[in-house]
């Protein structure tokens, strides 16, 4: 590409006669502005890129943006066919600056991790994929590990037993904070003699006393016992994240608020919660504040048992709590413990009635910064009109009425006055799902002036799902067409959460 700069011009605009033209071609652009381009590339896009010239490619292999690298091949696109290469990219391209690096099976092998432990001082978080591992490496000659690693993430297999490896690397644990172990739920079977303990989790907690984020997703031997003798070792968690692990009952919650006093967050989803052991948990020593009970089958006598003996609530999750009612909701109100709520799910609650939502966001919608209120098919845009108004500090929302729900619609919703209620108020707003589908909406030739008016006056907005149908493909377009290509989604492939307004949200990350 070659661009022509006039040397010369007089005022009228014509060249002189003497005039001289100077090629600048992209060659000359600095090596620091070319190298803040290329780090906006993928890492398989940086690979075609280097084929370009010399140039490119000693850019283009710069260990500075190599920083992050994951190696797992359905994630990223990277694909590593011979153990000598990748031991020469660790020495060569990662290095010294290498922070961050995710590993499958079928490369996790002694003579990588010697020289990970070798070649990259820097490197704090790491990712063992062994999800699709059929056997292990032989790990006898393992004896060096990174040691200075913050984070580590291991996907389980469902039959690979892991403490052979796991056995070489205990010494390497102590300084890690942040500890994910990613079990098998979506591929497991009911069947309980089928579940394997594959890692043990209490040698793990006598070698990590700093650990302070714990995400134990979807492990199905994962039960009570294994909750205790981790909290027996690690008392500085402030984080535990139990979602998907239906083995857990809640027994081991009272050892647990006694020994981890610095616990503030609570992740609970679809566990399988009795409430005969949330009961007799002393929750009001606690310092539990963001908490998440999404899918259990807790009672109502149970949940204001539980929710009001705790100190007060900036985050809460009760989706598909089919027993969260009204009084449940007065009871907290009354006693202050949704005074500084910030975030809130009460999704498919169908217990909690239209009246006394719309009183709770009358007075507590300011405070407001993520709500989820889907699946209620009694919330239709009057509704709406009448709350938006008072959540000035929104930033995450989802409504509506997915396709298929038990109760069907009564009438189409207008969606325009709500989509310019939203424009009008909420200039804070970063992602916003809703979830009505085509057949329950209704939108005037006017729509696309009410689109225009979101996208420019919420300029932080991130995402913008919708049901694919005629309206999506219309705010697509309209989104498209000012270069935003990637705003708007559909809810096949997307779901809006709050999870993000977690206070240990990074740490929580994986895959």
């Amino acid at each position: 590409m070659v661009l022509e700069v006039v040397k010369e011009q007089r005022k009228d605009g014509t060249a002189t006669s003497g005039q001289q033209f100077s090629a600048v071609t992209i060659d000359k652009i600095p090596d620091k502005l070319l190298l803040k381009v290329f780090s906006f590339l993928k890492h398989s896009e940086l690979g075609r890129v280097a084929q370009v010239c010399r140039k490119w490619r000693l850019l283009a292999y710069d260990s500075r943006l190599w920083k992050c690298v994951s190696l797992r091949a359905d994630y990223s696109g990277l694909h590593i066919s011979h153990l000598d290469t990748l031991l020469g990219l660790i020495s060569l391209r990662f290095g010294a600056t290498l922070q961050y690096i995710e590993l499958p099976s079928e490369i996790i092998t002694a003579p990588v991790l010697h020289e990970l432990a070798n070649k990259c001082p820097a490197l704090r978080c790491m990712t063992l994929d062994f999800s699709n591992a059929m056997q292990l490496h032989d790990f006898n000659d393992l004896n060096a590990f990174p040691c200075n690693l913050r984070s580590l993430c291991i996907c389980l297999s469902e039959v690979i037993f892991l403490e052979g490896f796991m056995r070489r690397i205990y010494s390497c644990l102590s300084s890690i904070e942040v500890l994910h172990l990613i079990g098998t739920f979506e591929l497991s079977s009911e069947s309980e003699e089928d579940n394997y303990e594959v890692i043990n989790i209490g040698k793990i907690k006598a070698h990590t006393p700093n650990l302070k984020v714990v995400n134990l997703y979807g492990i199905c031997f994962l039960d009570d016992s294994h909750i205790e003798l981790l909290c027996s070792n690690c008392i500085h968690i402030e984080c535990l994240a139990l979602n998907f692990c239906l083995g857990v009952r809640g027994s081991s919650f009272q050892t647990l608020i006694q020994r981890c006093k610095k616990l503030k967050t609570l992740l609970l989803q679809h566990t399988g919660l009795e409430e005969k052991h949330m009961q007799s948990v002393a929750w009001e020593t606690s310092s539990v504040q963001e908490l998440d009970l999404t899918s259990t089958e807790l009672s109502e006598q149970c949940l204001e048992n539980v929710l009001t003996r705790m100190p007060g609530f900036t985050y809460l999750g009760l989706g598909y709590c089919e027993f969260f009612s009204d009084k449940v909701l007065e009871k907290l109100v009354e006693k202050g413990k949704l005074n500084r709520l910030s975030s809130l799910d009460i999704s498919y609650t169908h217990a909690l009635s239209e009246n006394a939502t719309l009183q709770f966001l009358h007075t507590h919608g300011h405070n407001l910064q993520g709500l989820m209120l889907v699946g209620k098919p009694k919330l239709t845009e009057n509704f709406w009109l009448m709350v938006i108004h008072h959540m000035k500090n929104l930033r995450i929302c989802g409504l509506g009425t997915a396709n298929g729900w038990f109760l069907r619609m009564q009438s189409r919703v207008h969606l325009d006055q709500v989509i310019e209620t939203f424009a009008q108020n909420c200039c804070k707003l970063e992602r916003l799902e809703i979830q009505w589908d085509p057949d329950s909406i209704r939108f005037s030739d006017k729509s696309s002036k009410f689109i225009d008016h979101l996208r420019l006056k919420c300029p932080r907005l991130k995402s913008f799902t919708l049901s694919d149908g005629e309206y999506y493909e219309m705010v697509k377009s309209n989104f498209e067409r000012a270069d935003r290509t990637k705003v708007v989604r559909t809810t096949t492939n997307y779901q809006t959460s709050l999870v993000s307004l977690l206070h240990c949200y990074s740490d929580l990350l994986f895959n």
